[in-house]
């Protein structure tokens, strides 16, 4: 329940960010620089979190930046999931020739961090933010196919399936209707666990400045602007973290549950 809460926080804040945020993320007002949150000596109530170094208002601009955070993770795991969905389809139940290119190609890019490969790829080309979620899509199917290769391997021998092929259904019959519902609750899992991996994923591009470009406030890129104030200004880099963290936790322990729910065999006792 304290998973779903904060999921579901963070969902509305992205989805009404325009009624909730004070002011405009965007607006510069160098008269207050680097503002203390309202609680502390010298803060204000027209900046509740404070204001970072060109005194724009620190809450606005998590606010607007739970929008491409979240944007970020769920079309990143949507591409990846297509991509790692359908080679694992064809992995697991064609096997042969087509399952040692794709395994070899996993194993490929197993070899090299993700986050270095992103690197390498956004430095080609260029910060935006339909890159970042092209490059973590593209980079991220592997986990999707070695899973859905795992599940496939065995659905494809059981009976239902011997039947189907029995009866002559094709090949892409058996995929499409019988082999594919059956991954759905094991893709949806995965799925709900990688969305707080691209979340971070894009805020350590932001931070390293080879992620969604600096006019579009983010997260990470808070963080980034806020590492030189950690002595003076704390609540720069901090806040922002906060907000990290806790939508990466909420996913995390919602993920966890719904892993539970699907899968009678993981609760306990049964």
């Amino acid at each position: 329940m304290i998973g779903l809460a904060l999921v579901c926080l963070a969902v509305c804040t992205a989805v009404a960010a325009p009624l909730i945020a004070p002011a405009d993320p965007e607006n510069q007002d160098i008269t207050e620089m680097t503002l203390p949150p309202m609680w502390m000596a010298g803060g204000s109530a027209r900046h509740v979190l404070g204001t970072d170094s060109l005194g724009r208002d620190i809450l606005s601009r998590i606010v607007f930046g739970s929008r491409v955070s979240l944007l970020v993770g769920l079309t990143a795991v949507c591409v990846q999931g297509t991509i790692g969905i359908l080679l694992g389809l064809v992995a697991g139940y064609y096997g042969g020739k087509a399952e040692a290119i794709i395994m070899r190609i996993a194993d490929i890019q197993l070899g090299v961090p993700t986050l270095i490969l992103a690197l390498s790829v956004m430095a080609v080309l260029g910060s935006s933010l339909q890159n970042v979620i092209l490059v973590l899509g593209v980079t991220g199917w592997v986990m999707w196919g070695r899973v859905v290769r795992a599940e496939v391997l065995t659905i494809r021998e059981k009976e239902y399936t011997e039947a189907a092929r029995a009866l002559g259904a094709s090949n892409l019959r058996q995929i499409f209707r019988h082999v594919l519902p059956n991954v759905r609750a094991t893709m949806i899992v995965v799925g709900t666990l990688e969305i707080p991996r691209m979340i971070i994923s894009e805020a350590s591009l932001s931070f390293l400045g080879f992620g969604v470009p600096p006019s579009i406030p983010t997260w990470g890129s808070m963080v980034t602007d806020g590492r030189d104030y950690i002595s003076t200004a704390p609540w720069i880099a901090a806040f922002p973290g906060v907000a990290i963290a806790l939508t990466v936790l909420g996913i995390n322990l919602f993920g966890d549950w719904l892993r539970e729910f699907l899968d009678p065999r993981q609760r306990g006792g049964e």
